[in-house]
């Protein structure tokens, strides 16, 4: 039931748990999610353990907390249990995925899109050693990934479809299901970024029939930073051999076996060396909430509260680049407001939070523990900044 005056916004109960959105105006959640309150005593938790059992701590929780944590995540999701695996970051977990991916004859294209997040694209730009041919579909105007340009690009020659299931800089949800079934037929690996997309927008990756998925906590998980994840199927997880491998790949990590390596069955397959165990331990308590909730009661909100935004620019006169149909439009929305960098910096100055991209705009993102008259304060401010620019700009 869409939330009215009458009916209260039953997502707020859980706004006490985040202490950010107090102190400030939190519309940064798509690029750094509001703390949880448990960040804290989590790592007071990890400290003490690491201060009082030593390396004892790895037999009592540090071992299995990967394990648990992306079970967790795959509770989100819809995946089966034990199949993803944490890292530090996207980039390293497609670079996990991609150095299992033979890039050699006549099979080694890799297409994806101009408007992947620029990280990944570096990565893509690397494969070429390897004899990866990096095949980049471009956007049309406005930034719009046609979902008829990626299927054009894909053929028989193609290893592996990696993009972006939202596209960071203007929030258009790209349409997988058509470039899903695409890829499978001409015989080519799917690998999802859905940084931008889980914790915002219900993902089911048993329904999308997603091969390769990653994603990280900073944004809309509320994890932070250090803590990146990858899901692979178990229709190809047993055929994959990573290149980029470690020692907590091993079936047996602490046997010190100098190889050749024997590889875990479940999801230390695809990870690497050390775990990055503190950034999972800030991770947990907001992928807990969020689990808690469910997403497609984010996604109702969401959707509401962003097409009020939308109105408002309209009527303050400010252009929209992200979608305007809320089932192309991800937890974003983008302004293009004249002298936006420095629109910006005077919010952020002022304990307002968001972001601006160079050609985008401003960027705005509520979230599930957003109040309605924060939307309409946010976009009353933005205005007022711009007017009080152009006002100074004309004296």
């Amino acid at each position: 039931m869409p939330h009215t005056a009458e009916a209260p916004d039953p997502l707020l109960e859980w706004r006490s748990e985040f202490p950010t959105v107090e102190a400030t105006l939190h519309f940064a959640s798509h690029t750094l999610g509001a703390m949880p309150r448990g960040v804290e005593e989590a790592l007071r938790h990890y400290a003490q353990l690491w201060k009082s059992r030593g390396i004892r701590a790895w037999e009592d929780e540090w071992f299995q907390l990967p394990m648990e944590t992306g079970n967790l995540l795959a509770t989100i999701f819809g995946a089966t249990p034990g199949t993803v695996s944490m890292c530090e970051n996207v980039t390293l977990a497609q670079a996990v995925a991609l150095s299992a991916v033979e890039f050699a004859g006549p099979r080694n294209r890799l297409v994806c899109t101009a408007e992947d997040f620029p990280s990944v694209l570096y990565l893509y730009e690397g494969l070429a050693r390897r004899g990866a041919e990096v095949v980049r579909v471009p956007a049309r105007a406005g930034r719009h990934v046609d979902t008829a340009d990626v299927l054009a690009a894909v053929d028989e020659r193609t290893a592996v479809v990696a993009l972006s299931h939202v596209l960071f800089r203007t929030a258009e949800v790209v349409d997988l299901a058509p470039i899903v079934k695409r890829a499978h037929q001409a015989g080519a690996l799917v690998l999802v970024d859905a940084y931008q997309a889980v914790g915002t927008l219900p993902v089911d990756v048993k329904a999308l029939d997603l091969d390769l998925m990653t994603g990280g906590s900073v944004k809309w998980l509320c994890g932070g930073p250090g803590a990146g994840w990858l899901y692979v199927s178990p229709r190809v997880a047993a055929r994959l051999e990573p290149a980029l491998t470690g020692w907590f790949a091993h079936a047996d990590p602490f046997a010190f076996d100098s190889g050749p390596t024997r590889r875990d069955l479940g999801a230390r397959r695809f990870m690497t060396g050390t775990p990055g165990i503190p950034g999972f331990v800030a991770a947990r308590p907001g992928y807990e909430i969020v689990a808690r909730i469910g997403v497609p009661a984010f996604r109702e909100k969401s959707l509401r509260q962003t097409a009020r935004m939308i109105a408002l620019a309209d009527e303050y006169g400010f252009g929209v680049v992200s979608p305007r149909e809320p089932e192309r439009r991800g937890g974003t929305v983008c302004l293009d407001v004249p002298r936006a960098g420095e629109v910006c910096q005077a919010l952020l100055d002022s304990d307002v939070l968001l972001d601006h991209r160079p050609e985008v705009g401003l960027r705005l993102a509520p979230h599930f523990y957003t109040r309605d008259d924060e939307v309409e304060l946010v976009m009353k401010k933005v205005r007022d900044e711009v007017r009080r620019l152009e006002k100074g700009a004309s004296a």
